[in-house]
C-alpha cells in the first residue's frame, strides 16, 4: 500500500480504494495464501455487491409472512452472490482434496485458514468436525467482515484526524518517537503506540463499522430489563447510539482520543458503553485480526506520508446507512512522503 501511494504523492488519492485493495490482499493471503489465478478485481466487485444486498431494508425483516415471496428479490440476490462465492471455494477444496490424495499436502499446502478448516471438516469427529457447507461459510463470514470493515474504520479515522489536525500531530509525534524515521511500522511497535491506539478506539466510538452488530436471535422467550424478548425475535444492538450516549460518555459528540488514555477500556472488557466488535462469548471472533490491521494500516498512513487536502476542501463527516458504516463521500487526500529513504516505500 505504502509503495503505491508514494507512486502518486503530490497528486489526489483516494485512501479508501487502497485501504481496501490492501485489506483483501491481506485476507485472501491469510485465509487461502497467495492465489495467482483470483482476480482481485472481480473479488472486490463481488465482496461490494454482497454488502449492499444484505444491508438493504427488506420488508419482509419487518412482515415475516411476506418472506416466501421474496417481494424485492433480495433472497434470490443474496443466494445468487453467495453461490459465486462457493463455488470459487469449492474449487480450492477440490485442489486441496486432490494434494491430500495423492499423499503431497505436507510439501504442497501451508497451514493457513482454509487449511485448518479442512483438516477438523477431514477429521469426521461428529463433535468438532465441520460440514463443507460450514467450511465456505466461515470463509465467506471472513472474507466479507475483513475487507470491508477495516478500510471503513482506517478511514474513518484519517477523515478525523485531518478535521483535528492536533492530533494528527499529537500520532505523528508518538510515531516518530517510538518508530524513528528510518523506519516502517511493524507488529512490534504497536504495543508502544498508545495513542495509535486511543485514536482507533474514539473512532470506533464515533463511527462503529458495524452500527447495529450482528443481529442475535433467543433460543428460548427471556426477559431482559423488564421487556419480554420472545423465542426467535431478531435482535439488533444499536452500538452507534450507545457509544454517544450523554449519560455514558462525557462531551459525546467530540473526537478526543485522550478519553482512552485515562481508561482501562478495551474491546473485550465488560464496558457496555464501549461495544464495536460486540461483547461476551459472542464478541466478533476477528477482533484481534482487525485490532492488528487497523493499527498497521493507520499507523503506516501517517507515519509515511503527510497528508493535505484539496484547496477549499473539508473531509465531510457525514454517513451512509448500510450493514457497514462508510461515509457518504470517499476521502481523498494528497501525500507527500515524509521518510528520508527511498527504500522505505519498496
Amino acid at each position: 500500500m505504502v509503495k503505491e501511494i508514494h507512486g502518486k504523492f503530490g497528486s489526489s488519492v483516494n485512501i479508501y480504494e487502497q485501504l481496501s485493495a490492501t485489506a483483501l490482499r491481506v485476507m485472501m493471503s491469510t485465509l487461502w495464501g497467495d492465489d495467482p489465478s483470483q482476480d482481485l478485481i472481480e473479488f472486490r466487485k463481488r465482496l461490494d455487491e454482497i454488502v449492499i444486498t444484505f444491508g438493504a431494508p427488506n420488508v419482509s425483516d419487518f412482515f415475516p409472512i411476506l418472506a416466501p415471496f421474496d417481494l424485492q428479490g433480495i433472497e434470490s440476490k443474496g443466494k445468487e452472490q453467495v453461490s459465486w462465492f462457493y463455488g470459487v471455494f469449492e474449487s480450492m477444496i477440490k485442489n486441496r482434496r486432490n494434494i491430500r490424495d495423492d499423499g503431497k499436502e505436507k510439501e504442497n499446502i501451508r497451514k493457513d485458514f482454509m487449511q485448518q478448516l479442512l483438516e477438523l471438516h477431514w477429521r469426521g469427529d461428529e463433535k468438532n468436525s465441520l460440514s463443507i457447507n460450514e467450511v465456505k461459510a466461515l470463509l465467506l463470514d471472513m472474507m466479507v467482515a475483513g475487507t470491508d470493515t477495516v478500510p471503513a474504520a482506517v478511514e474513518w479515522a484519517m477523515t478525523e484526524l485531518l478535521c483535528h489536525r492536533d492530533k494528527m500531530t499529537k500520532l505523528v509525534k508518538e510515531l516518530d518517537m517510538v518508530v524513528g524515521n528510518q523506519n516502517t511500522v511493524e507488529d512490534s511497535h504497536i504495543p508502544q503506540l498508545v495513542y495509535l491506539d486511543a485514536v482507533i478506539k474514539e473512532t470506533l466510538r464515533l463511527h462503529p463499522v458495524a452500527p447495529l452488530l450482528i443481529p442475535r436471535v433467543p433460543s428460548k422467550t427471556t426477559v431482559i430489563g423488564g421487556f419480554t424478548v420472545p423465542k426467535g425475535c431478531r435482535v439488533f444492538i444499536n452500538a452507534w447510539v450507545i457509544q454517544r450516549d450523554p449519560e455514558l460518555w462525557d462531551d459525546p459528540l467530540r473526537f478526543h482520543p485522550e478519553r482512552f488514555l485515562e481508561t482501562d477500556i478495551n474491546y473485550r472488557s465488560n464496558n457496555f458503553g464501549f461495544i464495536p466488535f460486540g461483547s461476551g462469548r459472542r464478541i466478533c471472533v476477528g477482533v484481534s485480526l482487525a485490532e492488528k490491521m487497523m493499527a498497521l494500516l493507520l499507523g503506516s498512513l501517517v507515519h509515511s506520508f503527510e497528508w493535505g487536502l484539496s484547496e477549499g476542501t473539508k473531509p465531510s463527516l457525514e454517513d451512509k446507512f448500510g450493514i457497514v458504516l462508510k461515509k457518504t463521500e470517499s476521502l481523498v487526500g494528497i501525500p507527500v512522503a515524509r521518510l528520508p529513504n527511498l527504500e522505505q516505500y519498496q
